[in-house]
């Protein structure tokens, strides 16, 4: 019998008055028999592909097909024997308790202002997914205005609020089930809290961006049957919906037959005079249009979107409009960005006016709300806000709580509070209230946490990766840390698409602080944190740099006492699956534990499923006899050697993840368990009705965060300090 039960039956047995504060009690995986796991047998077959005179076995291809018997059966047995080691893990359900215990404390949106109205979500601790309200006047009386909980019993429903009109008479909502990409948008009139009949079908990746009584919104023809989840979809169009109309009617405002793969979406701006479009080959660069618009609420006769930049190399986005002046925010000539007025009479680069130029540090974004622009930096991957005039001058710095990670500072013009929100690594997430005219904020709300973050202390350090390029990393641990190589080390990254990694709090992460551990993540190439030369540093022909970033971050963690080759792990997830993939193939030395999370893992085939094409502007395709070598020498799937000792691996993925399909994790974990020759386990859990991560009901969160820290406390054979009743 588990001893973490034993007091337990001990209480009920003698029905005494046992005592519930907790004993302290320290477990570990060497007090308990090892626990045996045994894999399903996964046949293979003699599928190949020749790529440019190169032949490339496949013989787990048949796993890609999800909706066979076959692969369902398959699934359902790594999943037998997943959690059957999972629940034999002897201090897995007291993770799971005191997981449970820190995420039950109330959570809350910044609010924002429509109309007379303010929306906000919030959380009251444990349930699935947040429930939006919303109140007349900042002092009215709250109300529901939607909970996805209600809607849903098992929790996977998700709703995302896609703005009002200019009326603030209805308010665009998008609902998502069991974590999937497509959505299905519907109109809430806001007075009564009702819906409209509208309904929306096979959307992705769509804002609704209102005019008069309709909006602009984005959307792909509707899928074959069996391919909602797996299928390559193309043709990703921008249509106008007017209220009240069924969508068959809705008007097509722009394809691009000639490029199918593109995608295509935009919004309108303030005083609904501007459609904005962005058209998108994929996930690095996009070209910009604009198509005016008058007050009169109708499309034009003929519609014809404006190309302001119709190169798809750079990346500009309108932030402000004011007449026939655009205010754009732009890596044309400022690899940190930069902010330039452009007058639409005359568009030409001659004539742009440099509102904020480039800098040292990264100009991340700018926001505008009442009558400011707000510009945000990231210096050393953490931010700073100034505020200044629609010209540029008078740059007023705004004072930070710390040094961490901030966001908000949005708004319409007429806005005279603002609101923006602070974290960092062991801050959490504090909502502050702003005062535009003054410069000043205030606290609006503060969670009250179930541990002391006065504990814990949290770092940036430099290190040098195999070229001799110098990476941030952020370290978090208990102060007074002994650099003795005995801590269990979790190593974070991602690395890809300009995506920068910076300070957040999650209360999913305190367990392993509160049990010694040390929380590591590195800003590696390919991420945005140094603007676009460090991201063109880590993506297509570069992206090997990335993986050299994450294995020197584990190098240096072991050099300098904080953890072991024995006691490290590696997380990521994505894009950043992928990295951890392609780390522990190159250095299963170097690693204990790996935690390749819903992860692109076949690099030859990831762009023939969903819109995984998109990816091709950061990858490359193997279809490009100069980028087959290149993605092939990296590729996960292709890099796994029979009789290697690989890590103690989780694989996670999802059955309704049509971002990264499944069958990228399924085809890596079937290898990678034939392809193991130490004793550590491969296991693969596959969840249900869930997909890429957005969404997530809180319960199924927390027991697959629970999973996870306890099969790497496990193999690391990590102390874990935790009370039990007695």
């Amino acid at each position: 019998m588990d001893k973490l039960f034993l007091p337990l039956l001990l209480c009920t047995l003698l029905v005494a008055s046992c005592t519930t504060e907790p004993k302290p009690t320290t477990m570990r995986s060497a007090d308990y028999p090892a626990i045996p796991v045994s894999y399903p047998e996964t046949r293979t077959d003699s599928t190949a592909d020749d790529y440019f005179g190169t032949t490339v076995p496949d013989e787990y291809r048949w796993l890609e097909n999800d909706n066979s018997a076959e692969t369902k059966a398959w699934v359902q047995e790594e999943n037998k024997a997943t959690f059957g080691y999972l629940e034999r893990i002897p201090f897995r359900e007291a993770i799971e308790e005191r997981l449970t215990e820190l995420v039950n404390y109330p959570r809350l949106s910044s609010p924002y202002r429509v109309g007379k109205y303010y929306f906000y979500s919030k959380n009251d601790g444990l349930q699935n997914q947040s429930v939006i309200y919303y109140k007349e006047g900042m002092d009215g009386q709250e109300k529901v205005f939607i909970d996805p909980n209600a809607l849903n019993a098992e929790g996977t429903t998700s709703i995302n609020l896609l703005g009002a009109d200019k009326q603030n008479r209805y308010m665009a909502y998008s609902r998502s089930d069991a974590g999937s990409d497509w959505t299905k948008i519907y109109i809430r009139e806001i007075a009564t809290n009702q819906d409209l009949d509208d309904e929306l079908e096979w959307v992705k990746f769509s804002g609704a961006g209102w005019y008069g009584d309709g909006f602009f919104y984005s959307r792909y023809p509707a899928p074959a049957a069996g391919e909602v989840l797996k299928g390559n979809n193309t043709n990703h169009s921008v249509y106008f919906h007017r209220l009240g109309e069924p969508q068959r009617t809705d008007r097509l405002v722009y394809e691009d037959q000639a490029n199918p793969n593109y995608y295509h979406y935009g919004g309108t701006s303030e005083d609904e005079d501007y459609f904005i479009m962005y058209a998108a080959p994929g996930t690095d660069g996009f070209a910009t249009y604009y198509l005016p618009l008058d007050d009169s609420g109708t499309l034009p006769a003929k519609i014809e979107p404006i190309a302001l930049f119709s190169d798809t190399k750079n990346k500009s986005q309108v932030v402000h409009t004011a007449g026939r002046d655009f205010w754009v925010h732009t890596d044309i000539g400022a690899p940190n960005y930069r902010l330039v007025k452009i007058n639409l009479d005359k568009p030409g680069k001659s004539n742009w006016r440099e509102v904020i130029p480039e800098a040292e540090n990264l100009l991340q974004g700018v926001n505008t709300g009442g009558g400011y622009l707000f510009a945000n930096y990231l210096e050393r991957a953490t931010d700073r806000y100034y505020r200044l005039n629609y010209d540029g001058d008078d740059k007023t710095v705004i004072e930070l709580p710390g040094v961490g990670s901030a966001g908000g500072f949005g708004g319409k013009e007429e806005e005279k509070e603002l609101f923006y929100v602070y974290t960092s690594f062991i801050y959490p997430p504090t909502i502050f209230s702003y005062n535009v005219a003054t410069n000043e904020s205030k606290p609006f709300f503060q969670p009250e946490l179930k541990f002391d973050p006065a504990e814990y202390e949290e770092k940036q350090v430099t290190y040098s990766s195999k070229d001799g390029t110098e990476v941030t990393m952020f370290l978090v641990h208990k102060k007074g840390l002994e650099l003795d190589g005995e801590n269990p080390t979790y190593l974070y990254g991602y690395g890809g698409f300009n995506i920068s990694l910076s300070p957040s709090f999650s209360a999913m992460r305190i367990p392993l602080l509160e049990n010694g551990g040390v929380f590591a993540m590195a800003n590696l190439r390919g991420g945005g944190e140094y603007g676009e030369e460090w991201h063109q540093g880590g993506m297509l022909k570069n992206k090997q740099n990335v993986f050299d970033d994450f294995v020197a971050a584990g190098e240096y963690l072991i050099e300098q006492g904080y953890t072991s080759k024995e006691k490290l792990a590696i997380a990521g997830g994505s894009n950043g699956g992928l990295l951890v993939g392609a780390a522990m193939t190159q250095r299963p030395d170097l690693f204990a534990v790996a935690f390749p999370a819903v992860g692109v893992m076949d690099m030859l085939r990831y762009h023939k499923f969903t819109v995984g094409k998109g990816w091709i502007p950061e990858y490359g395709s193997s279809e490009d006899s100069s980028m087959f070598p290149v993605l092939r020498a990296y590729s996960p799937l292709h890099n796994l050697e029979p009789g290697t000792d690989y890590p103690a691996t989780m694989i996670t993925t999802a059955d309704h993840d049509d971002r990264v399909v499944p069958a990228h994790s399924f085809k890596y974990a079937a290898k990678l368990q034939a392809s193991q020759a130490g004793e550590r386990p491969v296991l693969i859990r596959v969840e249900t009705d869930a997909g890429h991560g957005a969404g997530k009901p809180i319960s199924k969160s927390i027991e697959e965060q629970a999973d996870m820290w306890s099969f790497f406390f496990y193999n690391t054979d990590a102390p874990v300090s935790y009370g039990v009743k007695g």
